[in-house]
């Protein structure tokens, strides 16, 4: 047990009382030494219980006074002291009592230098919206077109469909990633040695940029470890409208101000487009999807598919006029 490497978990919040709980609950009921586990909440401001709740579990919580979740993690990379950094969102929770054994156990591989779940884990007692994106693999639906899905998706069987160098190591896949193609990493449970990222000094720590800046720098054997995590992306529908819509407007102004570094473009993004106007390929990609996994969820795939397309082209058009991102004054999950 003494040679377990000692674990920084770093939690953006705000205004998350529905869910910090039974995240912090189950780092809590990790069966790991739990003085080698240091959390640490980085709170934009919450105005509910937020706060109360995360002073039962840590003394360290700081303030991000730029609110965004990626504030929040830029903020507690520079206060962690540990030997890795996990980065749990408030709305996951580990499914697991050694999920965070798991997680550490590629890092005896030398050149390994992050992990992460290979699955979002599927609970058929879970709300219709977080079972769907659990399915799917991923939190919007455009990357199924694009192929840069992040977890286990039961539509193409694959975790991702970039060209990925893969070994099976039995318990995790370690992969070498390559500048040009990137699947979205670094969140939802993504795991890292600090000393890669300890003299991060951004006031924004984007996921996918930060694995995409290792990788450029020649750091780019990753694990995908066979797990999952629990991932109540959206409860109710309407806050998946509420994250698309956040998630673009977010993208657009910090690409404006030359603080994105992937480049996401892709001429995929018409495909997307016209399948989901034409429906046919939609109602597809569902019954491929329904035929793997059984599931009432796969009806809202079209509705995901359309809002996206929607909110994502309205964004675009009037990008050109305006220059603010989502605010997060009235923001809550």
């Amino acid at each position: 047990m003494n040679d377990l490497p000692s674990i920084s978990i770093v939690i953006p919040t705000l205004n998350c009382e529905n869910l910090l709980k039974k995240c912090l609950e189950s780092i809590e009921n990790q069966d790991y030494p739990k003085n080698k586990i240091e959390i640490i909440i980085a709170d934009g401001g919450s105005k509910d219980n937020t706060l109360k709740i995360a002073r039962k579990y840590t003394s360290k919580i700081f303030s991000n006074p730029l609110k965004t979740a990626e504030a929040g993690k830029a903020v507690g990379v520079k206060k962690a002291k540990n030997d890795l950094i996990a980065f749990i969102d408030s709305d996951n929770i580990l499914p697991e009592k050694d999920w965070i054994k798991k997680m550490v156990k590629p890092f005896e591989d030398d050149e390994i230098i992050g992990s992460e779940p290979l699955y979002y884990t599927y609970r058929k007692t879970d709300p219709i919206t977080t079972r769907y994106f659990a399915l799917l693999g991923m939190g919007d639906p455009l990357c199924l077109f694009i192929g840069n899905s992040d977890r286990y998706c039961y539509i193409t069987g694959k975790w991702t469909e970039m060209q990925v160098k893969q070994q099976d190591k039995g318990e995790y896949l370690k992969i070498e990633l390559n500048e040009k193609q990137i699947p979205t990493m670094g969140v939802n449970g993504f795991m890292i040695k600090r000393k890669f990222i300890k003299n991060f000094k951004g006031d924004y720590l984007f996921d996918i940029d930060l694995v995409y800046n290792l990788v450029k720098n020649g750091e780019n054997k990753f694990a995908k470890v066979k797990i999952g995590i629990i991932h109540l992306f959206s409860t109710h529908f309407s806050t998946f409208f509420k994250k698309q819509n956040r998630r673009i407007k977010d993208y657009l102004y910090y690409s404006k101000l030359k603080k994105r570094g992937y480049n996401w473009s892709s001429n995929k993004t018409l495909l997307f487009a016209f399948s989901t106007l034409l429906i046919l390929p939609i109602v597809y990609q569902a019954f491929k999807g329904y035929k793997a996994k059984k599931d009432s969820a796969w009806v809202l795939h079209f509705p995901a598919c359309f809002i996206t397309l929607l909110i994502y082209s309205l964004n675009i058009l009037i990008n050109p006029f305006t220059f603010e991102p989502m605010s997060r004054s009235k923001w809550n999950v």
